[in-house]
């Protein structure tokens, strides 16, 4: 649950903004694959804010993943992005980062955090009903708990488009280099399109699909490919 659609509404726009929403999605995962995601939480409630000023804009997320018995881990992903002339072409800088524990274990492990640099591209049409954002990016993981410091990249697409006065659609896509466990290279694929149906201006009703290749740890067989679909509650500030 990433990627707030409002990051390239209003980076165009080049005037102050500020936008904030909370969501809070049930993933059907553990249903679906309840032998290769048997660890997967059914709960994530994902805080996102978004403020452009004169500079570029600064955009942060934090998603809460939750067992039924408490808080199954935090991950947060940080930018910061520096409008280049006036035709939508931006710096970017972020940072990725966070924690997880297991459902039926006391352990607990660190995400091998990241920082990526690279060029940004935003548009959106004059209504600003589409949006669409494309990132190239170094990404830098540094040293985690049992895996050496590597450089890797990541391309980014975000798009988001109003098909009437309530219904919204809009997502990410990522693709970067991890590395397998032998430490040969991996390209891994994470995409997050999202539906809303938008009540009012404040409360929304979606759902998301996580469709992602070579992201999940699957320790029980060789299946790399997962789709995890969410119902999800969004309230905007």
């Amino acid at each position: 649950m990433k990627k707030f659609i409002a990051t390239i509404l209003c980076s165009l726009a080049l005037c102050a903004a500020t936008a904030q929403n909370v969501q809070l999605h049930y993933d059907f995962g553990r249903s679906i694959y309840s032998e290769q995601e048997d660890g997967r939480a059914r709960v994530t409630a994902t805080f996102e804010q978004f403020k452009a000023d004169r500079l570029g804009n600064f955009f942060y997320f934090i998603d809460l993943d939750f067992y039924s018995k408490g808080m199954a881990g935090a991950y947060t992903e940080f930018s910061r992005e520096f409008n280049v002339g006036s035709r939508g072409f931006a710096a970017h800088i972020e940072y990725n980062g966070g924690l997880c524990s297991f459902r039926k274990s006391p352990m607990s492990a660190k995400f091998q955090h990241a920082a990526l640099l690279g060029p940004a591209w935003n548009w959106a049409s004059a209504d600003f009903s589409r949006t669409f954002s494309l990132q190239t990016l170094y990404k830098h993981y540094f040293k985690g708990q049992d895996s050496d410091a590597f450089a890797s990249f990541q391309i980014t697409g975000v798009w988001g488009i109003d098909l009437n006065s309530h219904w919204r659609f809009s997502g990410f896509i990522d693709f970067w280099r991890g590395v397998q466990a032998n430490g040969h290279g991996k390209l891994v694929m994470m995409s997050e399109p999202q539906i809303w149906f938008n009540f009012n201006s404040h409360a929304s009703i979606g759902s998301e699909l996580e469709i992602s290749n070579n992201f999940i740890s699957n320790f029980h067989d060789d299946k790399t490919f997962f789709l995890n679909p969410t119902v999800a509650f969004k309230w905007n500030f």
